[in-house]
């Protein structure tokens, strides 16, 4: 794939994670109380260059450009999880053109460095998520002294973002990007299709954003409803579709501290892996019968 490729399908990967309907989630109509549908927006466009050029950046230097892009142009926290998800696939598909995207990622992170893991660092302090508290080894607030995937192993037991980076992206690649795969050939729209993804990883895996915030009980529960909702028959019911609808009401507040921002972030991946693997034209033909 040309850069130009690559930064376009990351860009479409965040620009339609954020405009399905995913219970929880900030979409079209519905924003959150410092972040609203058209941050997401732009910071859909403000990655573009930084993917783009991830086949020639370090892969620190791509997440630091990114989110220093994002923070251009918004001042909430909208793509931390997005762009540390993005940009090793991206830098796989650019480094390995033709070759299996998965062992090219495995490629990717065997090879990060110290210094990937200082900008990644700068870049975390930048976009300033809430909730991330103090590690006893190579915290944030300080400068990390082992390479990147390295420092993401010692939080991969209580991050999904951290663990993807130790397990090859086990998540999106056995779980999110078949699940979509699977949806797009079964004649589902792209925000049907995204939201099923969605609720599936949601049903899956406990949301360690949620976790971090309110604790891992918390974080199960929200997974056994997901459970519930697909039991349910998701979109595909009106019984589904009614379980979606109060699925979403549960898991909003003032405060958003039930949104399961790690699995809209692993939904972007997966949505990524899809454009990469299929290109836009293939992998839209699929919803169009």
């Amino acid at each position: 794939m040309t850069p130009a490729e690559v930064g376009e399908a990351a860009q479409l990967a965040c620009l339609l994670e954020a405009s399905a309907p995913k219970p929880g989630n900030v979409s079209p109509g519905l924003r959150f109380h410092d972040t609203s549908y058209e941050d997401f927006l732009a910071s859909a466009v403000a990655i573009g260059p930084a993917m783009a050029g991830a086949g020639e950046a370090p892969l620190g230097a791509t997440v630091q450009s990114a989110i220093a892009a994002t923070r251009r142009l918004t001042r909430a926290n909208t793509n931390l999880g997005i762009v540390l998800l993005l940009a090793p696939l991206c830098r796989a598909a650019r480094r390995s053109p033709g070759a299996d995207l998965r062992a090219a990622v495995r490629e990717v992170l065997a090879q990060t460095t110290v210094a990937d893991a200082v900008a990644v660092y700068e870049a975390i302090r930048l976009a300033a998520p809430g909730g991330l508290g103090v590690a006893a080894a190579q915290d944030v607030a300080g400068m990390p002294t082992v390479p990147l995937r390295e420092a993401m192993a010692l939080a991969a037991d209580r991050d999904n973002i951290a663990s993807e980076y130790v397990t090859d992206f086990a998540i999106t690649f056995e779980v999110g990007a078949p699940s979509l795969r699977a949806a797009l050939d079964a004649g589902r729209s792209w925000m049907e299709a995204v939201v099923e993804i969605y609720l599936g990883l949601l049903s899956a895996v406990p949301d360690s954003h949620i976790a971090r915030k309110l604790g891992p009980a918390a974080a199960e529960l929200i997974m056994h409803r997901a459970g519930d909702v697909q039991a349910a028959g998701g979109l595909r019911t009106p019984e589904g579709r009614r379980a979606v609808a109060a699925l979403d009401a549960e898991l909003r507040d003032d405060r958003n501290t039930q949104n399961p921002g790690t699995t809209a972030d692993l939904t972007a991946a997966a949505i990524c892996v899809v454009i990469l693997r299929d290109g836009w034209h293939s992998a839209r033909e699929s919803t169009s019968g």
